[in-house]
């Protein structure tokens, strides 16, 4: 018999705290990249918008 008594669950309550931080881990990761895929996103709208911009400018500036 171990020295632990039968009803001793800590390697199950290890193993739960465990997977409880890598889920945690993991949510922040999935947080972080789809904040900086927002921020590319934003990105590209800005740049898509001063590209149209400057279109109608040079339309508009042509005699």
């Amino acid at each position: 018999m171990t020295n632990r008594d039968w009803y001793d669950d800590s390697d199950r309550r290890s193993a739960v705290e465990q997977a409880e931080r890598m889920t945690r881990v993991g949510w922040k990761a999935i947080g972080a990249v789809t904040g900086l895929l927002g921020v590319a996103l934003i990105g590209v709208v800005v740049v898509c918008l001063a590209v149209v911009a400057a279109m109608a400018y040079v339309v508009v500036a042509m005699p």
